[in-house]
């Protein structure tokens, strides 16, 4: 349990400091609420009014989200490998080369059917 003391610690300082950023925002910041506040921000274009309940949204995007989420699930598999690339030697150099071999299969399919073109 002592391993995962600073963890704790760290993930309780994270909370604190979320929680009171928060906090301090809902009661020292200023209360000058107008409708141009309240809109949805467009990169300075003005926003085209939206159907009652929503309305659809371009596949693109999520699309792009989830190519965001495999590859940073590819680093995030990456970074022990990395630390501990002296104690796996050969099967973890193996192992690592699959890994990446089958994630850029992925990528050159995406890109090849145009997933990243925002055209």
């Amino acid at each position: 349990m002592e391993l995962y003391t600073p963890v704790l610690a760290l993930a309780l300082i994270a909370t604190g400091f979320a929680v009171f950023s928060v906090a301090m925002s809902a009661l020292i910041g200023p209360k000058r609420y107008n409708r141009a506040k309240l809109d949805s921000y467009e990169c300075g274009i003005e926003p085209t009014p939206q159907p009652i309940g929503g309305g659809r949204i371009p596949v693109k995007y999520f699309i792009t989200a989830m190519l965001f989420i495999v590859f940073d699930i590819e680093i995030i598999f990456l970074y022990p490998w990395a630390v501990h690339f002296d104690a796996m030697r050969v099967f973890g150099l193996v192992e690592m080369v699959l890994f990446i071999a089958t994630v850029f299969v992925a990528y050159a399919y995406v890109w090849r059917r145009g997933g990243l073109d925002w055209d």
